[in-house]
């Protein structure tokens, strides 16, 4: 007996000599203000596979590492990241002692940049906004820059717009399947409740999904893992919105094993920054979770965010000059207030049921089903057999009397039509211009368009003493999607060995999406005629089914339609962790088939436009793969290679999917390649990444729709004078340039930051060009006219600055208060050019019968009508500041403000345009441009001036 004890004895001093004979460190948590222990804090050692999570008391603790100096990360969602140098001795457990995370004040920039996202330019979410969405959740310096300095300006990472990015919320992609571009304001407002974030730069591997080339950005709403608490906040600015009330609690998980996150939030203007841009939005967020046992998980999310704000216009300089840059051609006033005849409401609330399962120690599985449905609106106006009620047509603008001219070739001697040689034949009528209706009459006159749907009643002796209703010459209508939306995933998680990660995942996705015009305002008429005005016999009729059909607030008329769409999509990705490199493998197949049903047979295709289409199949593959080397510690080199197919998006599938069936023929998907290289320094006061890439985009698909005259030369040998569709095939993009980012804490208060960015974003393809023009069907020709190759190889991308440039200066008092300054300086930003003018069909006169060219347009002239128009660059220098307060006592409450002033001086400047191809020959380009004052000169967006914002938080 005795020896026994004698063994057992040694045996424990040899294990507890082992014991002590472990090299490791050990710390505790706090938050800053509060010195409460923070538990569910991510601590690693860099370079490493070592992650720890701080318990409930905040403590961590590392065994095991090897002798030496290590830098320690630090990191939790809505604190700043700490990184620590650290010596790891020989033998001992080092104490750290306290590691203090303070809150990370750039989260309350979200609230800010939130304005920017949601002014988007067009109706359709057609990607012209810029892409800072993605880079809410990253806390890197270039990509802060992105987001909160250049994102103003419309700044687009590396070029690229957000269909080429993943939005996902607890794992399933949030893009639609009618564009491939996610809508956020299907959660706008909700920003405490969507702050739990994960971002992946461009191709860089995600655990979620496969990804595209500009990054994937998750979105977590799992109620658990929200800090307890409840947070009060009330904002104003000048931008979208005026105000801004918000409300978040959290309960944090309970010892019955519930958790639930409610969050509500209501913005609102009469009028925000530019003229007649009424906003109104409430949003709802509710997140509840059912830890079953240690292994089960259910949690339920609900997401409402109702928004509806009037839209504003895009102008030519002419108008601008008149009416001023914040000019707003949509609204006018109507019983005293203005009315915006270009409102947008979205309302599509969000179901999602997630299911975590822990199968065991290193695999985890997360399956959801989602629901999402509503509508989304945007009005306009219709008139018939009445004139244009926009306040800009072109036909009341000054430019439309000063640039008239004798258009008959055989009076006209060519000379005429070049610079300098107007003599005689230009034939402006100054008093005409001096009574254009716009100088008098600048916005809608909803009065007029009241009277014109109503007659006079008339007494016995013939004097007006009311009026009735009669048919509606103009309505107020939507063109709405309805979209029901099916979504069923789920995602695996498994540690093969200690240095493998394995990620896997597959998704299936049913769309039906109703599309219809719907008559909301009679204004003031007793009905309507769903009748096209623009053409003749049966192809007048939107509907042969229903003909001449009178229609009422609240019917459907014009268009009507279901496109449907099925999604399956698979990815696996491998991640092999090493001492010196890191690398992974991701593959990915998709599968997605489209259809349409027309419900009208409308009179133009009556053959093709009433049933269920064919269905348009697409299958695609994607790879990619990358690796990291560790030149030590804090040096990093990075790869990142990508090679996909990418289906076109259903929009462009259907060119035409108000009134036929018929899709683009022999469509293929498009081919997209990346590669980016990055070397990056991370220490505790020097943080630096730069990055080299190249993007490669091959076979894209656009539609467009514009009115277009003398466009395309007919089989009878008439000019086309047609509202046409535009279908580019064939179109290539090739983006390539540097991002820099550096980062310097000076002392322990004051930190420097610098970004660069320079591309060059440019087409790198002659695509082709197809114009539909409705018309011709009438005249027994076919819709579809090919005008051949477009020469918009080496054009510049629109839109986008090429170069950004960004330094700022920030102090941080250790008493809770910080004020920083930034100066950022944006270039080579271009105007959306006409495909169609850069066609064989521009020089061509559509009145010779032979096809010959107008014997006027020489090559330097031609040369000078399509050179692409390039913005002034401009400075814009922006404030931010913000001070917090720790009330103590047994539930200590936090008071936070924080401000921005941006774009201090009120810089005015040009975020983007587009060419007007109306005039869509040489002789009628020519005419316009040489008068000096041309009637379809190109249109513009502005951005903001001088902006505030300020928000005020309570947290308790």
């Amino acid at each position: 007996m005795k020896k026994l004890v004698y063994v057992t004895l040694l045996l424990l001093q040899c294990w507890a000599a082992v014991a002590q004979s472990g090299s490791g460190v050990k710390g505790k948590v706090v938050e800053a203000k509060t010195n409460k222990a923070l538990q569910n804090v991510i601590v690693s050692i860099q370079n490493t596979n070592f992650t720890q999570v701080t318990n409930r008391e905040g403590e961590f603790v590392f065994n095991d590492l090897n002798p030496g100096a290590v830098l320690l990360k630090v990191s939790s969602t809505g604190f700043k990241d700490q990184l620590l140098n650290v010596e790891v001795a020989k033998g001992q457990i080092s104490d750290l002692g306290l590691i203090i995370l303070e809150e990370d004040v750039t989260l309350e920039q979200q609230i800010n940049l939130i304005t920017i996202l949601e002014n988007d330019l067009n109706d359709d979410n057609s990607g012209s906004e810029n892409t800072a969405g993605l880079l809410q959740a990253s806390r890197d310096t270039y990509q802060q820059a992105a987001a909160f300095n250049w994102g103003q300006a419309r700044f687009r990472i590396r070029g690229l717009d957000n269909e080429y990015a993943t939005t996902m919320i607890n794992g399933v992609v949030m893009n639609k399947l009618l564009d491939n571009r996610p809508q956020w304001g299907n959660w706008g407002g909700l920003n405490d409740a969507t702050r739990n974030q994960e971002f992946t730069m461009g191709s860089a591997p995600s655990d979620y999904t496969f990804g595209g080339i500009l990054g994937t950005q998750e979105i977590n709403t799992r109620a658990s893992i929200y800090r307890k608490g409840t947070r009060l906040s009330y904002a104003g600015t000048n931008t979208n919105y005026n105000w801004r009330a918000m409300a978040t609690h959290a309960s944090g998980m309970n010892a019955d094993g519930w958790a639930f996150v409610i969050s509500a939030s209501r913005r609102w203007a009469q009028e925000a920054y530019f003229e007649g841009t009424d906003y109104s939005a409430n949003s709802l967020f509710a997140s509840i979770e059912k830890r079953i046992n240690d292994n089960h998980s259910l949690n339920l999310t609900t997401i409402y965010a109702q928004n509806r704000r009037g839209r504003n216009s895009s102008n030519t300089d002419e108008i601008n000059s008149i009416a001023g840059v914040n000019y707003n051609s949509f609204w006018g006033w109507q019983d005293g207030e203005k009315r915006n005849s270009r409102d947008r409401e979205v309302d599509e609330p969000i179901l999602m049921l997630t299911h975590y399962w822990k199968l065991s120690d290193k695999t985890r599985l997360t399956s959801n089903v989602m629901y999402q449905f509503g509508k989304i609106g945007n009005s306009r106006l219709d008139f018939v057999n009445a004139a244009n009620p926009d306040p800009t047509y072109y036909q009341n603008l000054p430019s439309y009397f000063t640039s008239l001219y004798e258009n008959d070739p055989s009076v006209v001697p060519a000379s005429a039509y070049q610079p300098g040689g107007l003599g005689g034949v230009f034939t402006p009528n100054l008093v005409g211009a001096m009574d254009a209706p716009f100088l008098t009459q600048r916005q809608i006159d909803w009065n007029a368009m009241y009277r014109a749907n109503t007659t006079p009643i008339l007494d016995a002796n013939g004097n007006e003493i009311g009026r009735q209703a009669a048919e509606s010459k103009y309505v107020l209508y939507e063109d709405r999607t309805d979209d029901n939306l099916f979504v069923a995933n789920t995602i695996l998680s498994s540690q093969l060995a200690d240095n493998i990660v394995m990620n896997g995942g597959a998704s299936y996705s049913r769309l039906k999406s109703a599309n219809f015009q719907m008559l909301t305002d009679l204004l003031g008429g007793s009905h309507f005629v769903d009748v096209d005005p623009f053409q003749s016999g049966t192809a007048q009729q939107p509907d042969l089914n229903n003909p001449n059909r009178r229609v009422g607030e609240g019917d459907k008329y014009g268009y009507n339609y279901n496109l449907f769409a099925d999604h399956i999509d698979a990815f696996t990705q491998f991640k092999f962790t090493y001492k010196k490199v890191d690398f992974y493998l991701g593959q990915s197949f998709s599968r997605k088939t489209y259809q349409r049903e027309g419900l009208y047979r409308n009179g133009i295709y009556a053959n093709s436009s009433f049933g269920k289409s064919e269905k348009v199949d697409f299958d695609n593959f994607g790879f990619k793969g990358g690796l990291t080397y560790k030149v030590t510690g804090k040096h990093f080199l990075t790869m990142n290679s990508l090679f996909m197919t990418k289906a076109p998006s259903m929009r462009n599938v259907f060119f035409n999917a108000r009134l036929s069936n018929t899709p683009i023929r022999n469509l293929e998907s498009e081919r997209v390649s990346n590669l980016d290289l990055s070397y990056a320094i991370k220490t505790p006061t020097f943080k630096a990444r730069i990055t080299a890439y190249y993007a490669n985009i091959q076979n894209a698909t656009e539609t467009s729709f514009f009115f277009a005259e003398g466009a395309f030369e007919d089989n009878d040998g008439d000019g086309g004078d047609a509202f046409v569709a535009e279908i580019v095939t064939g179109l290539d993009k090739l983006n390539f340039g540097a991002e820099l980012g550096l980062e310097y804490q000076i002392t322990s208060t004051i930190k420097a930051t610098a970004a660069a960015s320079y591309g060059q974003f440019t087409y790198n393809s002659n695509p082709n060009v197809v114009l539909n023009d409705d018309t011709r069907a009438a005249r027994g020709l076919s819709t579809l006219v090919n005008l051949g190759e477009s020469k918009l190889k080496n054009y510049r991308q629109p839109g986008i600055p090429n170069q950004a440039y960004a330094v700022g200066l920030e102090y941080r008092d250790p008493k809770f208060w910080w004020v920083g300054a930034n100066v950022n300086y944006l270039a080579d930003t271009y105007l959306d050019v006409s495909s169609v003018l850069r066609t064989n069909s521009f020089l061509r006169n559509p009145l010779d019968a032979n096809g010959f060219q107008f014997p006027e347009a020489t090559q330097e002239r031609v040369d000078q009508l399509l050179k692409q128009e390039k913005f002034d660059p401009y400075t814009l220098v922006n404030l931010t500041g913000g001070k917090s307060w720790r009330i103590s006592g047994k539930n200590p409450i936090t008071l936070g403000l924080f401000a921005t002033l941006n774009n201090i001086f009120d810089v005015r400047y040009k975020t983007g345009g587009f060419e007007q191809a109306r005039n869509a020959n040489f002789r009628e380009l020519n005419q316009d441009v040489s008068s000096g004052t041309p009637a379809f000169a190109p249109r513009y967006f502005y951005g903001f001036g001088r902006t505030y914002f300020f928000n005020f938080y309570i947290n308790f």
